[in-house]
């Protein structure tokens, strides 16, 4: 932020919000636990030293926050602990969504076209009816649950252009305790009627949503660009000067998804370099610019990203279902560029990350890399968290991070409970198990969830 320009301050009104739920004063979790201290690379199978492996384990929580792990068989908790036996489950860091849209569960799994006719097809008209406060309360109520209960405790989220959705959501997330990061959508042209604001408006609510919800409890604003085609140049220098006005602001958007799109903006952005410079010179890139696809970037287009410190939202499935391509994941990181994952819905097909991750493994092998679940698993973790600059919070089982935790079944159904067996077997890698894991689990693998120590989800087997 550069000095002089004003800093928003909370309203008295947030302090009637309903306050987080308490977690146990002291909890204590046993189970394998794994998180990662580094990033493992585009490693292989052999236990990375990035990679903290520690089976059965006591995570110690006190008051929401992490404060140790001790190993099982030399420690027991005493009688003033809450104890939750997860013993032969895997405990992971809850997953980071870094690139999710909050309505788009009403057209998940819609058939038959690309980016463009899909938004109009499908899209605007769902997001059409979060106009209505009671739509969007009730949907932004399904969505965060529908997070948690697939393993994901934090999230980049796309509402719609209506304030109430923004509102909902936010409020939503607030009453679970979750870390989320989400705005008002911006959108002033080329879209229907009902989901356009203009410059005027929009630099209204944003400001209003702004002084209510950024900074409240694990709440960050975005300013959310749907993407250039639907915002004029006023618009986006609208949003760039939030972005030098706000401290801690975050900006979202979608880059280079789709070739046909890349084009269209070629015609309304002529004196652009690229889609991306779009972005760039109206001064929306920065660490805290979350930028979603990115699969049609040259290597002038990658190293703005990488100067800039912009991170690009991996969205394999989406990519995947809409026929957009395939995202060049090792050339991005070799540039210094950020990448992070990303279920995207309902472009994709689920909020799961593991469904997510499995399809990245596709992704990279329709371009000659391998994803390990090392790299796999720190990416919709630790990975997540550092590119949003928030690895002092989440991301792992460091001491002093929250405790969003999730207890895995390593498998479910007779199919994956048999490859774990084999998999499990001694003198097996664990890299030979946990792969397994990340290709066949989904959110019914999934026994618990913790939101700074507090259970929201416990899924019993069926």
């Amino acid at each position: 932020m550069n000095e002089g320009h004003s800093i928003v301050t909370l309203t008295p009104e947030t302090t009637s919000l309903p306050a987080a739920p308490k977690a146990p004063q002291r909890l204590a979790l046993r189970g394998d636990l794994l998180d990662f201290t580094a990033d493992p690379g585009w490693c292989g199978a052999d236990l990375p030293a990035a990679a903290r492996w520690r089976p059965d384990h006591w995570l110690l929580v006190q008051d929401g926050v992490i404060t140790d792990a001790l190993p099982a068989a030399s420690h027991t908790p005493g009688a003033d602990w809450s104890i939750v036996d997860h013993s032969s489950q895997l405990l992971l860091p809850g997953f980071i969504d870094t690139h999710v849209h909050s309505p788009q569960l009403d057209v998940i799994a819609s058939y038959g076209t690309e980016l463009l006719d899909w938004l109009n097809t499908y899209t605007f008209p769902a997001e059409q009816r979060y106009g209505d406060p009671a739509v969007a309360e009730a949907g932004a109520a399904l969505f965060v649950d529908a997070l948690l209960a697939h393993g994901t405790t934090s999230a980049v989220v796309f509402p719609t252009v209506h304030k109430v959705s923004a509102d909902c959501l936010l409020a939503a997330a607030h009453r679970r305790g979750m870390r989320l990061v989400a705005g008002k959508v911006l959108m002033d042209r080329h879209a229907p009627a009902a989901l356009c604001d203009d410059v005027t408006s929009a630099e209204r609510d944003s400001r209003e949503l702004i002084e209510r919800w950024h900074g409240k409890g694990r709440l960050a604003y975005a300013m959310t660009v749907r993407f250039a085609p639907t915002s004029t140049r006023e618009q986006l220098a609208m949003a760039g000067r939030f972005m030098h006005e706000v401290p801690g602001l975050y900006m979202q958007t979608h880059v280079a998804e789709n070739r046909a799109e890349v084009a269209w903006v070629a015609e309304l952005f002529p004196e652009a370099r690229s889609y991306l410079d779009v972005y760039a010179s109206h001064g929306l890139l920065g660490p805290r610019a979350v930028l979603a696809h990115g699969i049609w970037l040259d290597e002038v287009d990658r190293q703005l990203l990488a100067d800039t410190g912009a991170q690009i939202a991996h969205s394999p499935s989406s990519n995947l279902f809409l026929g957009s391509g395939l995202m060049a994941w090792p050339e991005l990181e070799a540039a210094g560029v950020a990448v992070s994952l990303a279920s995207d819905v309902g472009g994709g097909t689920s909020l799961s990350m593991l469904r997510t991750l499995a399809d990245a493994y596709k992704v990279q092998a329709m371009r000659g890399a391998r994803l390990s679940a090392w790299k796999g698993l720190y990416s919709a973790t630790l990975g997540a968290a550092r590119a949003l600059g928030l690895d002092h919070e989440i991301g792992s089982f460091e001491p002093g991070r929250l405790a969003d935790v999730c207890a895995w079944r390593w498998a479910h159904g007779p199919v994956a409970q048999a490859r774990d067996a084999r998999a499990a077997r001694p003198g097996q890698p664990l890299h030979e198990r946990l792969f397994a894991f990340m290709s066949l689990a989904d959110e019914r693998n999934l026994a618990q969830v913790y939101v700074q120590g507090v259970s929201h989800v416990a899924r019993h087997e069926a």
